[in-house]
């Protein structure tokens, strides 16, 4: 173990310092689609019962107007964060009427690209931004790749545990800036060792057939209705080739915030000559939000990003600009299609560990060959993980990935051991122990069992995805929530549709305006 890890484990192990650990804060957000009986694409509007996609902070959609998003407050016990999130199940299926959840992240057979509806959000001004900018992402990238769904799984320190280290290491600078630092450190090693999360987390190894809409592609048939890889952990993490040339150039190395921040806004004022040649109009109406390499920053797909909460009408990199990083949010997480809520207790539990190791370990620069290995490496997992002997790319040599993944989670272990410490109880290392578990038995992982099942019940993707949105649904409707609790989301619902409509109504100002006011705003960052 470094010295640097050793250091900080004693002086965050000390009596003094345990509960820190126990103030971790946890958010988690869920996308899935709504579908119908018959796992189509439900084609029916943002059930209203659900109240505003704008402005209900629990319940809103990501890309499509059929994709749903589930968002918990961030809470130190993720236990609570996942009971609030099987709260808001709960509360959906109460008003999905004769329509499911689709239980894994790649998407049941979709419609004609055109039939794909984008998600809507009123006539205020910043619901047609959001609306503008679906737009031009289907402009960008076409609408079938907006249907995958994910898990975000926001994670912070707390902030009394960065003055502490700053001050035991002799940081010279302020206590924003050695937090920032830390943020950016812990990213570094988050890609360096990623792979590791798409190996036991990966549960995408297949997906329907007609998602690739005749391209051409390096899949394998499993039936006339499946695509699939027989070693993959996570088609969804994988190029699939969906290649966003003009993202391409955009690798920030997360050597510090500011290089980060100015690629980005960068990327916001840029130029790129297909999306100039396409401009923002076409017969009077707004296709895209600007003909830049990015519309905005949260247009760059990434597997994590630095994050602070932002004010009313603040763009995320003024946020980060302005006061720093306040958590990350992991972006690459598969939902487990046989998991009611997509990801359970100890997968919550052994992320934990896994993200204090990466913020408490020694992280070097990425000098631009090791950030490429770690693309390279994450890549070979997430489409051939479970392939017997598979070589990653450390420090200039090959390695077996098990071997690494092995050693790896022994590394974890003082960090899940910390965390048991402080919380009491044993539940992290049990957690560790069940990732080892997969790491010696591939067949443990969510990636082999998706396939094993589809073989046991001779299923098609699709097939086995809808019983399991059905397994699902049932496991939710047969407990519906308390009667207090179903009033407390209803009138919130209620009052999110009243917030929406009093933004309509006393909207000041001209939405070509509102535009040009919003792409002015990142110009005006100056570090």
């Amino acid at each position: 173990m470094s010295e640097l890890l050793n250091r900080r484990l004693a002086l965050l192990g000390e009596r003094a310092n345990l509960s820190l650990l126990e103030q971790c804060l946890h958010g988690i957000e869920r996308e899935c689609l709504r579908v119908t009986d018959e796992g189509r694409l439900a084609q029916t509007p943002h059930p209203e019962e659900l109240g505003s996609a704008l402005t209900n902070e629990q319940i809103t959609t990501d890309y499509s107007e059929s994709l749903l998003e589930f968002i918990t407050p961030a809470l130190p016990d993720p236990a609570d964060t996942l009971a609030s999130l099987d709260s808001i199940h709960r509360f959906a299926y109460s008003k999905l009427g004769n329509e499911f959840l689709w239980s894994p992240s790649m998407p049941c057979p979709l419609p004609a690209e055109e039939d794909i509806p984008i998600a809507y959000y009123g006539t205020s001004n910043i619901g047609q931004l959001k609306y503008v900018y679906r737009k031009g992402l289907a402009l960008r990238y076409g609408k079938t790749m907006q249907c995958i769904a994910g898990i975000h799984y926001n994670f912070s320190l707390p902030e009394k545990l960065w003055p502490l280290l700053k001050e035991a290491e002799g940081f010279v600078g302020t206590d924003r800036d050695y937090q920032s630092s830390a943020y950016i450190a812990l990213i570094r090693n988050f890609r360096r060792y990623s792979w590791l999360l798409m190996y036991l987390f990966g549960a995408s190894p297949a997906l329907d057939a007609g998602f690739l809409r005749g391209r051409s592609h390096q899949l394998e048939q499993l039936d006339p209705d499946t695509l699939y890889l027989p070693y993959a952990t996570s088609l969804r993490m994988s190029d699939l080739g969906y290649q966003s040339n003009a993202q391409a150039g955009l690798t920030p190395c997360y050597n510090d915030l500011s290089s980060y921040t100015d690629s980005l806004r960068k990327a916001v004022a840029t130029p790129y000559a297909p999306y100039v040649e396409v401009g923002t109009h076409k017969d009077g109406e707004w296709v895209q939000l600007n003909t830049n390499i990015l519309q905005i920053e949260n247009e760059y797909y990434s597997n994590i990003r630095p994050k602070r909460v932002t004010y009313t009408g603040e763009r995320p990199i003024q946020a980060l600009v302005a006061r720093g990083i306040q958590y990350v949010e992991v972006r690459c997480l598969d939902i487990n299609p046989f998991l009611p809520m997509g990801i359970d207790l100890t997968e919550s539990r052994f992320l934990d560990a896994f993200l204090l190791y990466c913020a408490l370990n020694d992280s070097p620069l990425l000098a631009a060959n090791t950030c490429n290995n770690a693309t390279t490496n994450f890549l070979s997992v997430v489409k051939e993980g479970r392939r017997p002997g598979l070589q990653l790319q450390r420090d200039g040599e090959s390695v077996d990935m098990k071997e690494w993944a092995t050693e790896l989670l022994e590394k974890i272990a003082p960090l899940a051991a910390l965390l048991d410490q402080s919380h009491g109880g044993d539940a992290h290392s049990k957690a560790l122990d069940v990732q080892l578990e997969k790491v010696k038995d591939p067949s443990r992982t969510p990636s082999a069992m998706v396939l094993a099942a589809m073989a046991e019940h001779k299923e098609s993707f699709a097939q086995f995805s809808l019983r399991q949105s059905r397994v699902h649904a049932e496991y939710f409707r047969s407990e519906p929530l308390s009667v207090e609790e179903q009033a407390k989301f209803e009138a919130r619902a209620r009052s999110s549709l009243a917030e929406q409509a009093e933004l309509e109504q006393n909207e000041v100002g001209d939405f070509d305006v509102f535009v040009g006011s919003y792409q002015a705003s990142i110009l005006a960052i100056s570090n």
